[in-house]
């Protein structure tokens, strides 16, 4: 392979990357013809985050709308379950019927965010093995992709969109479960002041697209 700052793939990710190795080397390859055009790790990584969630798109407008769906039904849900508290099966037979009715999944906002687990995983391992990530700078005070943000600018930003995220979601589920949710951005913003920071560009790109994919849907969607 050429040296310099040419995108050299190394032959072993880990081991639960190599598992993913399928997903890892188009990834690093994309990142490699982002690379050569704007000659820059960060917009490439950019660009790439912003190729994978047009690629996920249907999938995640479909769990949103699902979520949103179930929001609806939510009331019908609680009223169930005040009318059968001892009755368990009765409980599921009529919550079955509620969601055949307003055609609604339980498992609908679940079931297509997990199918992009696996190319999260690519990514990260794409990124993290990387070693053309090393000493790459982005812009501003981001002189190294491969190690954190010495200011933690960017994982304070990535903590602001997940927790706008956050607060787009319908709320469904036990006051205790949303604090819980709601704590989520905070947890994860100090766990993040550790990760390198192309790493959390990616999640913080991805937030904002997912917020403004939210935000169409909940706001101007009629269904």
């Amino acid at each position: 392979e050429k040296s310099g700052h040419k995108l050299v793939r190394l032959m072993d990710y880990g081991w639960f990357g190599n598992k993913f190795a399928f997903l890892v080397k188009p990834l690093l390859k994309a990142l490699q013809y982002f690379y050569e055009i704007f000659n820059n790790y960060g917009w490439a990584i950019i660009f790439v985050t912003i190729i994978i969630k047009i690629i996920f798109a249907p999938l995640t407008h479909k769990s949103f709308k699902s979520m949103k769906g179930m929001h609806k039904v939510q009331p019908y849900v609680k009223i169930i379950q005040e009318r059968h508290k001892g009755d368990r099966q009765k409980m599921n037979e009529e919550m079955i019927e509620l969601y055949k009715k307003h055609k609604v999944n339980p498992l609908g906002g679940c079931l297509p965010m997990l199918l992009q687990i696996p190319v999260f995983i690519g990514l990260y391992h794409a990124l993290f093995f990387s070693i053309e990530l090393r000493g790459a700078p982005f812009v501003g005070w981001v002189k190294d992709l491969s190690v954190a943000d010495p200011y933690y600018v960017w994982p304070v930003i990535m903590g602001a969109t997940m927790f706008l995220q956050q607060k787009l979601n319908p709320s469904i589920g036990d006051p205790m479960q949303q604090k819980i949710m709601m704590m989520l951005p905070i947890v994860f913003t100090f766990l993040f002041m550790s990760f390198p920071s192309g790493l959390v560009l990616y999640w913080t790109i991805n937030n904002i697209l997912t917020i403004s994919q939210q935000a169409y849907i909940y706001k101007f969607s009629k269904d």
